[in-house]
């Protein structure tokens, strides 16, 4: 006779064969042994503003949930979580990539960069923020730090961009307020600064 399957039993099993697996993990690292096929490793170093920190991450988890979440860098915002709006912007090895749509555990092995890695050891802002300040560039400024990574990207990839090649640089950033022009300047005014 086959017990009813009620909502109770049904998550009793979802949590016991959640504990298996987790314990089976467990039992083949005391062991020595490797992880079974297709496990991922959960403590992993990633190499975040030229320091290596150690985390637990879920073999799902995005770069954005990681950084926000596990590490306290809440510089990189969350939008759209769908990448879309270019909020959650960080540079992956200078190259400029949407957070929220990155799998934390593929760029264990690469240096990442935040808005809050941009400032100097002695507190000095780096030019496309402080041409940004001067340009009065961010309006509500939700969007600013995305915005101020993809800027320093394209920089680093092409020091003295035209405005079209600024402009295309910027275009996967969504402005809610519609301040592009000011961000445009604003980098335009980095360039000078150098």
């Amino acid at each position: 006779m086959n017990p009813k399957l009620t909502r109770r039993r049904f998550i009793k099993g979802v949590i016991a064969s959640g504990v298996a697996v987790s314990s089976s993990t467990l039992w083949y690292s005391a062991r020595g042994q490797s992880r079974p096929a297709g496990a991922v490793e959960r403590l992993i170093r990633l190499n975040v503003n030229g320091q290596t920190r150690s985390v637990d991450v879920a073999p799902n988890e995005t770069l954005a949930s990681t950084l926000r979440y596990k590490l306290g860098l809440t510089g990189t915002k969350l939008g759209c979580n769908r990448g879309e709006c270019g909020a959650c912007t960080v540079l992956v090895d200078d190259v400029p990539n949407y957070a929220c749509s990155v799998l934390t555990h593929s760029v264990k092995d690469q240096r990442i960069e935040t808005v809050e890695g941009l400032e100097s050891p002695n507190g000095d802002l780096h030019p496309v923020q402080q041409a940004f300040v001067e340009e009065l560039s961010p309006q509500c400024g939700y969007c600013t730090p995305g915005q101020v990574m993809a800027a320093v990207g394209l920089l680093r990839a092409n020091p003295n961009p035209s405005r079209e090649q600024v402009r295309q640089g910027l275009s996967g950033n969504i402005c809610r307020c519609g301040a592009y022009e000011s961000y445009i300047r604003g980098v335009m005014r980095a360039v000078e600064i150098g």
